[in-house]
């Protein structure tokens, strides 16, 4: 059989994915505090240049996609006002309470190394319920919860940078959840910055906009679903 390699990601503007649309929005746990900071660059250094330089995003954990919006959303990776309004409906109808994850060892997808992410209290699961549409994921593909450590700029051997990995040493974190948040992306930027640009309190229900630069250009959503 042959030997199951690592898939590198090229740093290119994908212009026929967005077509100049932006910002690419989804929903994700914010879980940048400096001990999985400290976790997540202690990890990309153990794996040097193997890694795709420049990656830059914030620790998080992506619970769901939204897509691009628009205010009259034409093709499936785009979103408008509705969506939002009837995701945040459900949040306000379910109530969930705030809960605890536990941010572990490191392990690798094919095309991006991780920390894992267990979902130890339910939370998370209870969060994708209410964000799903008629049961229905926008977020293709099999759901594994996990803090993103980078891209890989090479095809090298999956053993040998799993190994690498796993050589890293890892206390494990237990974290709380107190909110989910609303987060976009410059989609011609591979692995840039992310912005946060709502957040939903869990205790209280409370919705709120953020001041992240973006915003100017997506009032028709704040408008759609305006702050608590």
């Amino acid at each position: 059989m042959p030997e199951v390699r690592t898939q590198p990601s090229i740093r290119r503007d994908f212009v026929e994915w967005h077509r100049g649309r932006q910002p690419y929005v989804f929903w994700a746990l914010d879980v940048d505090v400096p001990a999985v900071a400290d976790d997540v660059a202690r990890h990309a250094r153990l794996l040097g240049d193997a890694l795709l330089e420049g990656y830059c995003r914030q620790p998080h954990v992506t619970l769901d996609v939204c897509g691009f919006p628009s205010r009259r959303p034409l093709y499936d990776d785009e979103f408008g006002p509705a969506l939002l309004a009837r995701q945040l409906a459900a949040l306000r109808l379910a109530r969930p309470e705030p809960f605890s994850i536990e941010i572990g060892e490191a392990d690798s997808f094919l095309s991006a190394p991780y920390l894992t992410v267990r979902d130890t209290e339910g939370g998370i699961g209870v969060l994708r319920r209410c964000l799903a549409i008629d049961g229905a994921h926008r977020l293709f593909g099999d759901y594994v919860p996990h803090v993103t450590i980078g891209l890989y700029a090479r095809s090298l051997p999956f053993s040998e940078v799993r190994a690498r990995l796993l050589a890293g040493r890892c206390d494990g974190l237990v974290f709380p959840v107190a909110r989910l948040s609303l987060m976009g992306y410059a989609p011609a930027e591979i692995g840039g910055r992310l912005d946060r640009l709502a957040d939903y309190e869990l205790a209280s229900g409370d919705w709120r906009w953020r001041d992240a630069a973006p915003l100017d250009a997506l009032d028709f959503l704040r408008a759609g679903a305006p702050e608590s």
